[in-house]
C-alpha cells in the first residue's frame, strides 16, 4: 500500500502543476479509473471550506484570523481504500477575504 500511495502523491503533484489541461485531462481519468479497479480514489480538496471537524485533513493554518478558511494548497490528498481513509490530506488553509 505504501507504493500505491506513494504513486497517488506523486500524481497530484502533476496534476496541480498540469493544472485544467484538456490534453491532460483524459490520461488522469483513466489513470484515477485504474485506481478505482483496485479499490482506491483521491480528493483534491483545493478551494474546498476548511473547519476543525474535518477529520480527513491535516491542516497548517496561514494567516491569523481563524474565519472563513480555505483550503488554498494540498501537499498530500485525501486517499480512500475500500471506503476507509487510507491517507489524510495534507493542506494549507488560509482565510477567505
Amino acid at each position: 500500500m505504501k507504493q500505491i500511495l506513494e504513486i497517488i502523491n506523486q500524481l497530484t503533484v502533476l496534476e496541480q502543476k498540469i493544472g485544467s489541461n484538456d490534453e491532460f485531462e483524459r490520461n488522469f481519468n483513466r489513470i484515477k479509473q485504474a485506481f478505482d479497479e483496485i479499490g482506491y480514489s483521491y480528493s483534491i480538496p483545493i478551494g474546498e471550506t476548511y473547519n476543525e471537524t474535518r477529520t480527513d485533513l491535516e491542516a497548517s493554518i496561514v494567516g491569523e484570523t481563524m474565519t472563513k478558511l480555505v483550503i488554498t494548497k494540498v501537499i498530500k490528498p485525501i486517499v480512500i481504500k475500500d471506503n476507509q481513509i487510507a491517507q489524510r490530506g495534507v493542506v494549507i488553509v488560509e482565510s477567505k477575504k
